[in-house]
């Protein structure tokens, strides 16, 4: 049907027989849309977020509910978390226990001064073939000791508990002045001193105790008993000394360490360059060839890594000198 825009109404001629009605039709559509306009502009006109007419009142009457929904709306989500390529932190149980380097272990160990000046630091183990912890197996024999001097060179004395190291586990003198644990199947025991060298046909493992020694052990009648022997760090009344070679001086010297309670790995001289380390020899003196760093600093490190660090002594030929320090027990 065409709009009412589109055709003109006439009116009909009167008749009687005919009854006029008005044409409500296109009326009432116009009437529609008005009231439809009018609806629509007071809605955006009332509407409380239009930026025009909004006012605080306005958002304030819209309620907690209409709050609520534009802050959710309005919030961007977070983003889930991403996992840290971070390395965790250390814990106690995740300590670490490989040992450091030595010079790294050096650097961080404290120094202790002793009266004399003599100082202490800690670096890394330096056993040779007798290792502390470790028992070895062999034979114990027994010889005349006479007035306890031997390949050592401690020279003469009153102890009569010594042993003399087969050559092997002797190791250039590393083994002289250690103190061993000896004992037979039975259980019993003694403690003695290592001197001497038992050259071949002592084996490897083999003590030749002196005769008071092995007394302790089983009659010298016996001759040769089966051992368990193993490195002590025991408690002792005497300090290291030190002692220079007969002939030494600022030219050339021969070094040695006397008294020490744990085995001796080291023996080092101070030069203008740092530490040097002294060549032991078989009867357990430390040579300097050309007279370096006789007469000055001393550092002595025994199997364990301790260090004891001697203030310059006078070169004084076979004379005992004192320091007054001693290695830690173990």
């Amino acid at each position: 049907m065409a709009s009412s825009s589109h055709r003109r109404r006439t009116q009909p001629k009167p008749d009687r027989n005919f009854e006029w009605r008005p044409v409500r039709g296109p009326l009432l559509a116009v009437a529609a849309v008005a009231a439809v306009a009018l609806v629509v502009t007071l809605v955006v006109a009332l509407r409380p977020g239009d930026a025009a007419g909004a006012t605080g009142q306005d958002r304030a009457a819209s309620g907690p509910a209409s709050e609520a929904v534009t802050s959710a709306a309005a919030t961007p989500k977070e983003p889930s978390p991403k996992p840290s390529t971070a390395s965790p932190a250390p814990t106690a149980s995740r300590r670490t226990t490989a040992s450091p380097s030595p010079s790294a272990t050096a650097s961080r160990a404290p120094s202790r001064a002793a009266a004399n000046g003599t100082t202490r630091t800690t670096t890394a183990p330096a056993a040779g073939r007798i290792r502390p912890g470790t028992a070895y197996q062999g034979v114990a024999t027994s010889y005349d000791a006479g007035n306890g001097d031997g390949a050592c060179s401690y020279g003469p004395t009153s102890d009569v508990l010594t042993a003399a190291m087969n050559t092997a586990d002797y190791e250039t003198a590393k083994a002289c002045g250690a103190y061993v644990s000896v004992r037979t199947a039975s259980g019993t025991s003694v403690t003695v001193r290592i001197t001497n060298e038992c050259p071949a046909p002592c084996a490897a493992g083999q003590l030749d105790l002196s005769h008071q020694a092995f007394a302790k052990l089983a009659p010298l009648s016996a001759g040769r008993i089966a051992i368990t022997w193993s490195l002590l760090s025991p408690a002792v009344s005497d300090t290291v000394s030190i002692r220079y070679k007969t002939g030494s001086s600022q030219y050339w010297c021969g070094i040695q360490a006397i008294g020490h309670r744990n085995p001796l790995a080291r023996l080092e001289v101070r030069t203008g360059g740092g530490w040097l380390a002294l060549t032991r020899t078989g009867y357990n003196y430390f040579l300097s060839e050309h007279g370096t760093g006789c007469g000055g600093e001393i550092r002595l490190t025994d199997i364990y890594g301790e260090q004891l660090t001697v203030p310059a002594l006078a070169v004084r030929p076979d004379v005992i000198q004192h320091t007054g320090v001693q290695f830690a027990r173990h």
